[in-house]
């Protein structure tokens, strides 16, 4: 053997022995004995060690999307939850409880147990850049809670929202190991991004596209079918794999705008929220204090100068910002009612008594993003300035205010109402220094374990305590190596020390919080923060353009005294104030929170947005369900699109849609006229038409160029766009968009060719919908105009099936 021969022999020896003691556990080996023969050899089955606890429980992490502490009446607030209520008296209850104050940060540190940048989500995955903390990648350093409960013999689920994967990364080609399953998770049915139509989805079922199994129109809807699957999969589980413990992941988007939920739940708050936003909170606050929910020195914050109070809202204004308030609280009560059913399913299948369940109140506070009420809730991710006038004008076009929370609206609220669903604390989503943005009820229940109690938990707690919980629990040492990979430490801290032990003092000492800059640290009972550059309820800002992080105020809070945060005492305490902020940048550089701000890339300059990094695009056939983020940007950047078509007599159908009817951009034949519709978050719709196109083989071409806006606005990234229709190379029809969309139509809708599935961008075919093109379309070109770089292109070919 040559000595290149056996050094090669001897690495792969060592690599062997070196795989079997990272993989999780090395293989069993085979109790039989192999020789020559059968009648030779001897065969026994192998035992497979049990990895596990023998009472081992089942876990189940319910988590609702965008809900703040003053809402559920189970600790105080107005909305029906009768299944919060009753895995909080069935279990034990956090009052001092916190996510990250945001979607993918939270979700992120909720499923490794380290801090959100850490593991590269310190922004939502759509808005994520090539910072190391802002990645949107998980790194498989960092395993999941439920790669490693697969690993020890558990059967893994998730059902809903999952928004941890790059949005780029998001199409029918994958890659696959960055969704859930690539994660740990055996089974996913959901949606991969940040929100989706409750009545059209963008459904996934492991890394498969799929369609919802009936209409809006025959009573569809989301959270009711996230429930159904959910439920048929612990039947199926039950029934094939009855001594394996399971773990469920059920997070629906409820209640994360759009704020979308049939008439017969939103009827049930009917005029219960008349007298407005700053009413709800000072009685909110009032329950709270006589069920003990706070502590008696707790104070109600007020109402920041830069949020309208209701007083102030024009008479003819308010019936739109109750109903839109209705809706909410019907769509939150619809979420809890739904996680009631994976409950009661449980529980029919007889194994509620070993099931430990976290139902955690929100993966932040309620959402101040409505601004001042909207009908299309991304106007404000994309920084456009409407009138209620706008929206209400939209509305009435479309059925008025009985079209709320329908299929035809993206509506939220007013952040007036986000405010006071965050009571009794300041802030709300997106605001990291502040407990209306973090603070999250959690509501535990495990009655083999854990006695049913009604005190609240006190101890300082985050989301990135919960998988070293599940650990604890299991007796599971964090693994150091999974599938090969050194695993990074654990940021979190065990909780189960205050499951029958209410008053155990905290073991939690420090956690740091950041979003886009609201950023803050807790430390043995002090907190400082700094609100940051953005206010989440202002279109702009400001003196956002001009901020530099060293410039910020500072404001310190002594928690063991002011619960709310209510009393600044930065003046009082200047030494422990700088302490405080030396130990936030100390955190923030171990945790990859570098540089400061760095989830504010996106918002500077919309070009960072991930995007296809293709120049050009060739679509062969009916190509469809291209998610925005990874399809071209048909309605942002200077393009050109050229499509060979077979036109017929009587054309009808759609050639293209991108977006949805809250947003979006469409070509489509009505009655043989080409009609060209870009829908600026459905306050806007312009149409350019163009008759008389030739038919047969024909060349479409459609020419969008971005230029300055023409009128003033305070967001600069706005601009309007000249669009040019040309059929076989002679101009048919020409016009001008006036606002453009500056980042995104929207977050999980699709970019379809032939058709138009999802959510149909237009009023026009939403009957019709998806109103198939009854000619034949050969081939689609996308070039993008502002390119002066090699180009690069993609090429995608429909297959039939």
């Amino acid at each position: 053997m040559s000595k290149k021969t056996y050094l090669g022999l001897s690495a792969l020896l060592s690599f062997s022995a070196i795989a079997q003691s990272v993989l999780p556990f090395p293989p069993t080996p085979s109790a039989s004995k192999a020789k020559e023969t059968l009648r030779e050899s001897t065969h026994v089955r192998r035992k497979v060690p049990q990895r596990l606890p023998a009472d081992a429980p089942n876990i189940l992490i319910i988590m609702t999307d965008d809900t703040g502490p003053g809402l559920p009446n189970t600790y105080g607030g107005e909305i029906n939850t009768p299944t919060l209520s009753k895995i909080a008296n069935t279990g034990i209850s956090y009052n001092r409880f916190h996510s990250t104050a945001m979607c993918s940060p939270t979700r992120a540190a909720l499923l490794t147990g380290r801090n959100h940048t850490r593991v590269g989500n310190g922004q939502i995955s759509e808005l994520s850049n090539d910072f190391t903390g802002f990645s949107g990648v998980i790194p498989k350093s960092s395993a999941t809670v439920a790669e490693v409960l697969r690993d020890y013999g558990y059967s893994t689920a998730a059902f809903g929202k999952w928004h941890n994967t790059p949005s780029n990364e998001t199409s029918k080609a994958g890659p696959f190991d960055r969704w859930p399953t690539g994660y740990g998770f055996d089974y996913f049915y959901g949606f991969l991004g940040g929100e989706a139509s409750q009545y059209e989805p963008t459904l996934v079922q492991n890394t498969t596209y799929v369609t919802q199994p009936k209409t809006a129109k025959e009573g569809y809807h989301l959270t009711d079918d996230l429930a159904d699957n959910a439920i048929g999969w612990l039947n199926e589980h039950k029934a094939l794999a009855p001594d394996k413990p399971f773990f469920m992941y059920w997070a629906p988007g409820a209640a994360h705008g759009p704020h979308q939920v049939t008439k017969e739940w939103a009827d049930k708050y009917k005029g219960k929220f008349d007298d407005g936003w700053d009413k709800y909170r000072e009685r909110t606050y009032k329950r709270m204090m006589e069920m003990g929910q706070l502590p008696k020195n707790a104070k109600l914050t007020p109402r920041p100068d830069s949020l309208a109070a209701w007083d102030s809202i024009p008479e003819n204004q308010k019936p739109f910002q109750r109903r839109l308030m209705e809706v909410y609280a019907g769509f939150v009560e619809h979420a809890d009612y739904n996680a009631g059913r994976v409950v009661s399913a449980i529980e029919k299948l007889g194994m509620r008594e070993n099931t430990l369940i976290f139902y955690i109140w929100g993966d932040n506070g309620s959402s101040s993003e409505g601004q001042n009420g909207s009908i299309s809730e991304l106007l404000a991710e994309n920084s456009i300035p409407s009138k209620i006038e706008d929206h209400m004008k939209a509305l009435d076009k479309i059925g008025g205010l009985p079209a709320l929370g329908s299929a035809k609206t993206d509506n939220m609220y007013h952040a007036g109402w986000g405010w006071a669903g965050s009571t009794p604390y300041q802030g709300t989503k997106l605001q990291g220094a502040y407990f209306g943005g973090t603070r999250q009820p959690l509501a535990v229940s495990w009655p083999k374990k854990i006695a049913a109690n009604k005190i609240s938990r006190s101890q300082f707690h985050h989301v990135n305590d919960i998988t070293p919980t599940i650990y604890n629990i299991l007796k599971i040492n964090p693994p150091q190596f999974v599938n090969g990979i050194k695993q990074d430490s654990l940021d979190g801290t065990s909780m189960a020390y205050t499951f029958n032990a209410p008053n155990a003092k905290s073991r939690k000492d420090t956690q740091f919080f950041d979003i886009m800059a609201s950023r803050g640290i807790y430390h043995k009972g002090w907190f400082a923060g700094t609100r940051g550059p953005r206010v989440p309820w202002l279109t702009v800002t400001p003196g956002i353009e001009n901020w530099d992080p060293r410039f910020d105020t500072w404001e310190l809070y002594n928690l063991e005294e002011d619960f709310t945060q209510s009393n600044n005492v930065a003046n009082r305490y200047p030494g422990k104030l700088a302490q405080m902020k030396r130990l936030f940048m100390k955190e923030s550089m171990k945790n990859f929170n570098m540089p400061i701000g760095g989830g504010l890339l996106a918002v500077f300059n919309p070009s960072t947005i991930l995007q296809d990094p293709h120049h050009s695009f060739t679509y062969v056939g009916s190509i469809n369900r291209i998610p925005e983020f990874a399809a071209p940007k048909i309605g942002t950047r200077a393009n050109i699109i050229n499509m060979d078509l077979k036109i017929p007599a009587e054309a009808n159908g759609v050639l293209f849609a991108l977006g949805g009817y809250s947003s979006g951009i469409s070509l489509s034949f009505q009655d043989g006229e080409l009609v060209y519709e870009y829908n600026t978050m459905a306050i806007e719709r312009t149409q350019i038409k163009a008759k008389n196109i030739p038919k047969g083989d024909v060349s479409i071409s459609v020419e969008f160029q971005p230029k300055p806006l023409i009128y003033d606005t305070p967001n600069k990234n706005l601009q309007s766009a000249d669009v040019i229709i040309k059929a076989d190379g002679k101009t048919v029809a020409k016009g001008e968009i006036p606002t453009t969309v500056p980042m995104v139509f929207t977050l999980t809708d699709c970019l379809d060719f032939g058709m138009d599935l999802g959510s149909p961008v237009s009023e026009y075919y939403y009957e019709k919908a998806p109103f198939k093109f009854n000619g034949q379309i050969e081939v689609v070109k996308i070039d993008y105009l502002d390119v002066t770089a090699p180009k690069k292109e993609t090429t995608m070919v429909e297959v039939s099936e």
